[in-house]
């Protein structure tokens, strides 16, 4: 994300999917579950994120990703959660990697046509 010397003050949940290399659907379920991921909505309903909202999703992640809490013992741990002040920092978007399920789709499909290649050779032998 390019700087222009304005900073951001909200993100949408596509923006915070990028920067948090999370799904959509995973932020929407973590608001369900924790109690201090409250994002405000704007006039449309739609989600609007702040940069507290995603230092608490990244830290959320760590747990659950990293420490390997459970949910229930996520939420034990952000009792204790303090945010920290807002320093007024960019948040920049990842670039998104490419999904390894596309990866490994792509290989299956290289392996079966190598695999199809073989068997019609060995069929052209016997006959």
């Amino acid at each position: 994300m390019k700087s222009l010397g304005i900073k951001k003050l909200y993100y949408s949940i596509s923006e915070v999917a990028k920067i948090t290399d999370l799904e959509q659907y995973v932020l929407r379920y973590w608001e369900s579950e924790f109690e201090q991921l409250k994002p405000q909505k704007n006039r449309a309903g739609n989600r609007i994120y702040t940069n507290r909202d995603i230092r608490l999703i990244l830290y959320i992640k760590k747990l659950l990703r990293d420490e390997r809490y459970t949910i229930e013992g996520a939420k034990q741990v952000l009792k204790d959660y303090t945010p920290e002040p807002d320093t007024g920092e960019q948040l920049e978007l990842l670039d998104a990697p490419k999904p390894k399920a596309k990866i490994k789709d792509e290989q299956l499909r290289a392996d079966v046509l190598e695999a199809r290649q073989f068997l019609q050779d060995m069929l052209k032998k016997l006959n």
